[in-house]
């Protein structure tokens, strides 16, 4: 951020004084991290993501189980006993018994695995939805802490650069008391500024120790420097009416993809439910080699290939309730699926109207600073030619610095509106946070 000149000479310890934090708190560009590497570095250490990676990792593995239902499959057991018989008025005899059998079944007709088959393929859209809202939670959180970084460190310089200023009019104070031209007032009030100054600097640099620990936390480095924003300082604009972001928020957000499978799973479970009443078909086989398993005491073999029909004939109304039971539930995620579109709907008119908010803001903040800067010159003077009080040169320093400080704040807060657009809009991709990135100084 460009610190306007300060023309008067008497003004030339203040104007340095302000520009030694900035200098002081910038990272060299050696050492200092775009968004994009932090970025990159959360998105191979954040447990919150990896977790959500791992669960849509899994699901093609629960599709194949799934599909497992109408694939063949077989099964082998063995058996082995020993019988003793002992009959009335005969003579007690001894049977050994073992075999093995191998049975295969196919199954040809079966709605109610077709059913839990497609369910288990619309969870893979379910699961994908669920890994873009945790990566898009993630693009925020990481920009919402770098530029917290940011901010906290134009906060620390503003308030350093208040406190020289101060500093130096308590000095000009000081001087003029001992040579008679103002009071003891004058002193007094610059020194309690001065002493709110020092208690506002320690405040400061506590919030950018904090801000900084959760970086380190959240990319898994220590010591991060973030880069500042590149000056002059152009900020982006929604490229789009607003209609065309609600119209996609409609659609591709993933809470709303989300919803989408929930009903169509709720849809199929209803299906599913129907089905129980359906009959099934299966193709089925069974060999078997043993001694004792088909006659006593000889040796055998035994196979058979055939159709299995099985036909539901009475559940005892279980059928039925089901069926009524899965119909409320579908009615319930079709409510759940709009209740979804109209949210994002909103949060996206919100996003929308935030960031114009957001840019305008800084667009007054930019014009408050240049009033600002001249207000304070104009003080000045009028102190030194006794037109003007102690207390308001002080007031006019004030001003200043927190309209810069504000104005900082607001830039960083159009930069995240513009991500939370992208996301209400389920728009927000890495490329986004690269348009960001480019933003800040190489």
């Amino acid at each position: 951020m460009p610190m306007p000149r300060l023309r008067p000479p008497r003004l030339l310890a203040v104007a340095v004084a302000l520009a030694i934090p900035l200098v002081a708190l910038a990272p060299s560009p050696a050492s200092a991290q775009s968004l994009i590497q932090l970025y990159d570095a959360a998105h191979a250490y954040d447990a919150a993501y990896l977790a959500a990676r791992s669960i849509y990792e899994s699901a093609p593995y629960r599709v194949e189980q799934a599909r497992a239902l109408m694939r063949p499959s077989v099964n082998a057991t063995a058996t082995g006993g020993h019988a003793e018989f002992r009959p009335n008025d005969f003579p007690r005899s001894n049977t050994s018994t073992y075999g093995a059998t191998v049975s295969g079944r196919q199954p040809i007709f079966n709605r109610f695995n077709n059913a839990t088959i497609s369910q288990s393929e619309r969870s893979l859209v379910s699961s994908l939805a669920d890994l873009d809202t945790a990566e898009q939670d993630l693009m925020l959180r990481v920009s919402q802490a770098y530029f917290d970084v940011l901010g906290a460190q134009d906060t620390l310089a503003t308030t350093r650069a208040n406190k020289a200023a101060i500093s130096e009019q308590l000095a000009s104070a000081k001087r003029n008391f001992e040579v008679g031209t103002a009071t003891i007032t004058d002193t007094r009030e610059a020194q309690a500024r001065f002493d709110l100054a020092t208690a506002q600097e320690i405040a400061a640099e506590n919030d950018l120790v904090i801000k900084r620990i959760a970086l380190d936390q959240l990319v898994g480095q220590s010591n991060v420097a973030p880069r500042q924003l590149a000056v002059p300082v152009v900020l982006p604009v929604p490229t789009s009416p607003i209609d065309d972001y609600v119209a996609r928020a409609a659609e591709q957000h993933p809470a709303v993809r989300r919803a989408t499978v929930a009903y169509e799973v709720a849809q199929l479970e209803t299906e599913k439910a129907r089905a129980q009443r359906l009959p099934t078909v299966d193709a089925v086989a069974s060999a078997g080699n043993g001694r004792g398993l088909f006659s006593p005491g000889v040796n055998g073999q035994n196979a058979s290939v055939g159709v299995q029909l099985t036909v539901p004939l009475y559940t005892g109304g279980a059928v039925q309730n089901r069926i009524k039971e899965t119909l409320a539930l579908e009615e319930r995620a079709r409510n759940d699926l709009d209740a979804a579109r109209r949210g994002v709907t909103q949060t996206t008119r919100q996003a929308y109207y935030t960031l114009l908010s957001g840019a305008a803001q800084v667009k007054a903040l930019e014009a408050a600073e240049a009033s600002s800067q001249l207000a304070l010159e104009a003080t000045q003077v009028g102190y030194r030619v006794g037109i003007r009080v102690n207390v308001e040169v002080l007031n006019a320093q004030s001003q200043l610095f927190q309209t810069r400080r504000d104005l900082a704040r607001a830039r960083y807060d159009v930069l995240l509106a513009t991500l939370r657009l992208r996301q209400a809009s389920g728009q927000l991709t890495p490329s986004d946070v690269l348009a960001i990135d480019r933003l800040l100084t190489r």
